[in-house]
């Protein structure tokens, strides 16, 4: 049987004698998952990324960045979900999520204000989506209470929907549900916790 040229790499690290180094598990690790996206088997993308506000997970689907999970919530529950509610074909692909991580990096560097990624809204539905849809209108810098969003989706009664949808967003960050704000002038609850939220809005407001 003759072996594509692409897979030779492969053979020979699997045919390797003795106990495979670091690297070259690495390597092995790095062309099976690009073997895995070359032939479309590779359905979620995911990847850690160390920030001012903690080591971030951040994954994409074909469509585009479908989630950003602080340490907080749980990494490998947050995998889990989306295995579960997305696909199980999710790996470790660093390469996908380039874009995404550039960016971010561009964000807490102060050179970034606005994010130009496609998103994958494919965990949020009904009045949650929404509310999400219309957080980037938000500024960066600005804020805008439960109540004002409210308002601009059309539902003012739906102050508490409105908390419920910011608080299970699944990009934050991306889609910045840490500029809103409580009408008293409080910050409010926040997926990454009350210290990060307070930092993104510092780090915005300098």
């Amino acid at each position: 049987m003759t072996v594509p040229n692409h897979d030779k790499d492969i053979v020979r690290l699997l045919a390797s004698t003795g106990a495979p180094t670091a690297a070259e598990l690495a390597e092995l690790r790095a062309r099976l998952t690009d073997r895995a996206e070359e032939a479309g088997l590779l359905d979620v993308a995911y990847r850690m990324l160390d920030t001012a506000v903690g080591t971030l997970l951040i994954a994409a689907t074909r469509a585009g960045l479908v989630r950003v999970a602080y340490e907080r919530e749980g990494l490998d529950r947050v995998l889990e979900t989306l295995a579960a509610k997305v696909s199980p074909r999710i790996l470790a692909a660093p390469r996908r999520l380039d874009t995404a991580a550039r960016q971010l990096d561009e964000y807490f560097a102060h050179q970034r204000r606005h994010f130009d990624l496609p998103v994958d809204l494919a965990l949020a539905s009904g009045f949650r989506r929404q509310v999400l849809t219309y957080l980037p209108a938000i500024d960066y810098g600005q804020t805008a209470s439960y109540a004002s969003v409210a308002a601009a989706v059309n539902n003012p009664k739906a102050v508490r929907a409105v908390g419920s949808a910011c608080a299970t967003n699944p990009l934050p960050l991306v889609i910045p549900c840490h500029r809103v704000v409580r009408s008293d002038g409080g910050t409010g609850e926040y997926v990454g916790g009350a210290d990060a939220k307070r930092r993104l809005l510092d780090l915005e407001a300098a």
